[in-house]
C-alpha cells in the first residue's frame, strides 16, 4: 500500500487546502506515509497517525527516519473500539472500502465526532463515478472487496455524500488524485 498510495498522498498534499487547518489525524495510518507526505509540504500542521498497537513501532521508525517526531505522534488503538484522535482534519486512506455499509457509517460517525466545527473528513479511495460507467478500476476493486471480505465494497462520491450527510456533514467535494483515485471530502459545519 505504501508504494501504491505515495502519488495519491502527494497529490492530496498539493490539491487540498490545508492552510486553514492546524492538525490532522490519519486513521489506519500504517507507516504514517500520509502524515509524512502532507507534513513535508505543510510545515504548520501537526499529525496523529492512528493504527493498531503492533503497527506503532514500525510507524515510529519511519517518522524518526524522516525527522518528523516533533510533528507526528503515533497513537495506538482500534478504530471500532476506541475514540479517534481529535483533529481539524481526519483522513482515511483506503479504509472505508474494507467494510460493509454499517461499519462504514460507524467510521464516518467517529470521524464526525473527532472533528471540531469547520473540520473535514477526507477519504482517499478509488471512487467509482456516480454513473458507474467510467472508473473500471474502482468497479473491479469493489468486486475484489466483495470476493475478499464478503460484504465490503467500493463506492461513489454520491454514496459518500449521502452517508456523510445522514451523519451531519453539510458540504462535500471530490478531488481527483493520481490515476483512478480521488479524495472524497466532507465538511462539518
Amino acid at each position: 500500500m505504501t508504494g501504491f498510495q505515495s502519488a495519491n498522498f502527494q497529490q492530496l498534499a498539493e490539491k487540498f487546502d490545508f492552510s486553514r487547518f492546524n492538525s490532522v489525524s490519519d486513521i489506519g495510518g500504517a507507516l504514517a506515509l500520509l502524515s509524512r507526505t502532507v507534513a513535508a509540504r505543510h510545515e504548520h500542521l501537526s499529525f496523529h497517525s492512528f493504527d493498531l498497537p503492533p503497527v506503532a513501532p514500525l510507524a515510529q521508525k519511519q517518522i524518526d527516519a524522516a525527522g518528523m517526531a516533533d510533528r507526528i505522534t503515533v497513537v495506538s488503538g482500534d478504530f471500532f473500539e476506541d475514540d479517534l484522535p481529535g483533529a481539524d482534519v481526519v483522513t482515511m486512506g483506503n479504509i472505508l472500502h474494507d467494510w460493509n455499509l454499517e461499519k462504514k457509517k460507524i467510521l464516518i460517525r467517529k470521524a464526525y465526532e473527532a472533528l471540531p466545527p469547520g473540520g473535514a473528513l477526507i477519504a482517499v479511495e478509488n471512487l467509482i463515478d456516480d454513473a458507474r460507467r467510467e472508473n473500471a478500476f474502482g468497479l473491479l476493486m469493489s468486486l475484489n472487496m466483495l470476493i475478499e471480505f464478503g460484504d465490503a465494497f467500493d463506492y461513489t462520491g454520491a454514496d459518500f455524500r449521502d452517508w456523510c450527510g445522514e451523519i451531519g456533514f453539510t458540504s462535500f467535494e471530490v478531488i481527483p488524485l493520481a490515476g483512478p483515485t480521488s479524495a472524497a471530502v466532507a465538511y462539518k459545519q
